[in-house]
Order: C-alpha cells, then structure tokens, then sequence
C-alpha cells in the first residue's frame, strides 16, 4: 500500500484508511482531521489531490471548523467572554473518530472535549461523510447541536488538487471553468482579513486560466458567486475534474506562492473583515443552530 506509506510520511496521525474493492477510483483518509488525502484513478494511476509536499504547504483538504479564515486579532468575544483561535479553528487538527468504514463510504466525528471548550464554549457534534460513487466523491458537513443553547459556528472546505496530473503539462496549462457566464468579483485580503476593497476579473468564455501570479496576493475570496459548479480543465488532453458545491454562500480560491495545486474552497463563514467588531454572533456568514437542530452541506468532486 505504497499510497498510505506516503501519507504518512506527510502528517502524523493515528490510522489510514482506504476505500478497497473493486472501483474506479481509490480514496485515502486520515483520522487527524478526517482528511481526504488521495484520490487516485485505478485506471491511469494519476492522484488528483495535491500530495501535501510540506516544503509548500503539509495539508491536502482539511475541514475548516468552527471558524473560516482568520479572527481580527486571533480573537473573538461571546457573552462578555474572549476567546482565541487559530485561523480555520481547530477541527483539521483534532483526532476524529472513525464511526463507519467501508468499500464506498467513511463517516469521521469529532465532538467537543475538553479542550475545545477552553477556547470555544459549545457542545457540538461534527460529522464528515465521505461517499464513493464511480468516479464521483462526496463530502457532506453534519453538525448537530446537542445543548440546550444556539450554536455559533461556521464550516468550509479546503481541498487541494493536484496542477498537473502528469509531468507531460505544466501549470499554464490548466484553466478552471465556470458554469455560469459571469465576471469574478473578489475581495481583497487585507493582513489576513477581509478587506472593503474588491476587484473584478473579466472571464472569456466561463473560463479563468491559472497562473502561479494569480495568487501570489493571497486567496482570491467571493461573496456573490453565481456559478455552483468549477471545472479543472486543460488545453492538452480531456482529463480532469467537476468541483459541485450547492448553498455554500463564499468561496475562495487559493495555492501557496509556486505550488503545484489549485484550493477550490467552498464556505458557509468567511474571515472577519478589518472593520468587524470581534462578536461572534455578529461575524459575517455565521450560522446559529437551534437546540437539538442539525445541518448539512454538501461538496462533490467528479474526476474525468
């Protein structure tokens, strides 16, 4: 299983586990986090994850749980109380439990422990549900809020693939396509938050192509983004892959500076922006779940 001998060569974590059997496609998970870490093709052998090479960035799709992006000042205030968290939270970094492994599917939870109380006063329930269909992989956010109090929270995804599959193309090679005819408003990073200035990138027929020089100022971060589909295509051959994300209200797109990979980030939260006045309840995109409520979202990768 040389796939999971390179995982863990990247991230320490507890146990692997691969989706077996006969399909079309294999996945690899790690516990830590519950991180998809390899989607490799049975047919061509080609990962179309990136494979978390530390010398640029050591992750490969981590869940950003119970924040996205950064705090104004690492900081946020609940009920007269401070509290700090890393950006993205805490979740990527936590132990998750393995609750169901099969040939198709993989469910992860995490729940509150004592330790994430210290920095984030909730009870919850965190689900990752991993599901292999063909050349189709879906990944559903469940979070259950098991108190008696609303849950404040906010959840994304951060799945790194892989530009370009095969030594035989380089990164200018590759274009993302978008499923419907509009231009690209962004806002601006400022210092790590979420700047009032935007941007506008004029697309030609759906599509943006890639350049390393596109990120070197950061994310490229959405707010009223009307397409919910982003193909990653290139000009060379027909393979790649259809990033589905329905009801997810921000997105980003990111690489590290020089990095062989594109980020297709789909948000329910987003970073504080510079003006914001650190209550958690008022952060922009955060969802208050009801005693005993659930919720879920859905993101889907088709590789082709």
């Amino acid at each position: 299983m040389p796939l999971i001998i390179q995982v863990s060569l990247f991230l320490p974590y507890k146990y692997g586990y691969d989706f077996p059997g006969k399909r079309t496609f294999k996945s690899i998970f790690s516990s830590k986090g519950a991180e998809l870490q390899s989607l490799v093709s049975k047919a061509t052998g080609a990962n179309y994850l990136w494979d978390g090479n530390p010398e640029y960035w050591g992750k490969f799709s981590p869940v950003l749980f119970p924040v996205v992006g950064a705090l104004k000042n690492g900081t946020y205030l609940f009920e007269g109380n401070e509290y700090k968290l890393p950006r993205h939270g805490f979740a990527r970094d936590n132990e998750f439990k393995a609750e169901k492994i099969s040939d198709t599917e993989a469910v992860f939870t995490l729940n509150q422990n004592e330790e994430t109380l210290k920095v984030y006063p909730f009870n919850f329930t965190l689900k990752l549900h991993y599901k292999l269909i063909g050349t189709s992989l879906s990944c559903t956010y469940a979070v259950l809020n098991p108190g008696t109090n609303e849950l404040l929270f906010s959840i994304g995804g951060h799945p790194a693939f892989a530009v370009p599959t095969n030594e035989k193309l380089n990164y200018n090679d590759y274009f993302l396509e978008f499923n419907k005819d509009e231009n690209l408003t962004y806002y601006k990073i400022n210092g790590d938050l979420i700047g009032d200035e935007t941007d506008v990138i004029y697309m030609n027929n759906h599509s943006l192509p890639l350049t390393h020089q596109l990120f070197y100022k950061d994310a490229l971060v959405f707010k009223t983004l009307k397409s919910d589909t982003i193909s990653l295509k290139n000009t060379n051959n027909a393979h790649g892959l259809s990033f589905s994300f329905k009801d997810f209200p921000f997105f980003g797109i990111w690489a590290a500076k020089d990095a062989d990979f594109v980020c297709l980030e789909p948000w329910c939260g987003i970073a504080d922006g510079i003006n914001h006045n650190q209550e958690l309840k008022d952060k922009e995109g955060i969802i208050a779940l009801p005693a005993k409520g659930n919720w879920e979202r859905t993101w889907s990768v088709t590789c082709f």
